[in-house]
């Protein structure tokens, strides 16, 4: 089922996936406020939505998953329009992390500052092995502003990540997952199906127990190792008191799938 109530993008459910494709391919998918916008009320409903196990953000064509922001809008900004559009921006990025589903990246083209900023806020990302990527912001005179010094620097590490946002070049695929950018690379041909299995991997988890991991790893990488071993017990607890764990571990014993229900 799609939902045609956006002008930027389009939003499929099939299955256990809801679809976000960026859809402005005249522009390589660039990213405005509008699109922002559009992208944060998707992934409000599929979160709502009880049949949704698994979100995929992608982009029309093969050209661009999304090539940054739309340089258009950018370039009329003074200083303090341009810090709301950031924090604006970056309320997408923190939506995909909050969502409490997991969110893959669709990688099937250039993956560029914006968008390379909204692909590491997934939990999955998944390349063509035609994809590159790139912080390219300091070619332009400004600096990432939805969280490509911040991210990437937590993906990869400092040096690499100074390199790619001092220097603006673009890496290959290969490159991108030798540095651990990315989960996996595949051909073109096989990047539907590879999504699409991952999918329905990840279909077959607890969804309760699934959020917790996101909540878990996301929020503990802020805190020292005391305080994060103590809030992982805390997600622990919660997600052993659900019904989703009982039909876990009763179907563990019973030597059967387990039919998980997000409750």
């Amino acid at each position: 089922m799609a939902d045609s109530g956006y002008q930027l993008m389009t939003y499929e459910k099939k299955g256990a996936a809801a679809t976000i494709t960026i859809n402005r391919p005249k522009v390589m998918n660039a990213l405005n406020t509008q699109l922002a916008a559009e992208m944060r009320h998707a992934l409000v409903d599929a979160e709502a939505d009880g049949n949704v196990r698994a979100i995929v953000i992608t982009g029309t064509g093969d050209r661009a998953f999304c090539a940054g922001a739309d340089i258009g809008e950018l370039a009329v900004l003074g200083g303090i329009q341009a810090r709301d559009f950031s924090l604006l921006a970056q309320s997408l990025t923190t939506e995909i992390e909050r969502v409490r589903k997991p969110v893959v990246a669709k990688i099937n083209g250039l993956c560029l500052g914006g968008g390379n900023e909204v692909a590491m806020a997934c939990d999955f990302r998944i390349a063509s092995e035609k994809a590159a990527f790139g912080q390219p912001e300091i070619n332009l005179g400004i600096i990432p502003g939805m969280g490509g010094t911040q991210r990437l620097t937590r993906l990869i590490g400092r040096t690499k990540a100074m390199e790619m946002n001092m220097l603006g070049e673009m890496i290959p695929a290969a490159e991108a997952y030798r540095l651990g950018l990315v989960n996996k690379v595949v051909p073109a041909a096989e990047l539907d199906k590879t999504v699409d299995d991952l999918v329905e991997k990840l279909a077959s988890k607890g969804p309760v127990a699934l959020g917790m991991v996101k909540l878990a790893v996301n929020n503990g990488m802020d805190m020292d190792l005391n305080r994060g071993l103590y809030y992982e017990a805390e997600c622990f607890g919660a997600a052993c008191g659900t019904e989703d764990a009982r039909e876990g571990t009763r179907a563990f014993m019973e030597k059967r799938k387990a039919e998980f229900k997000g409750r």
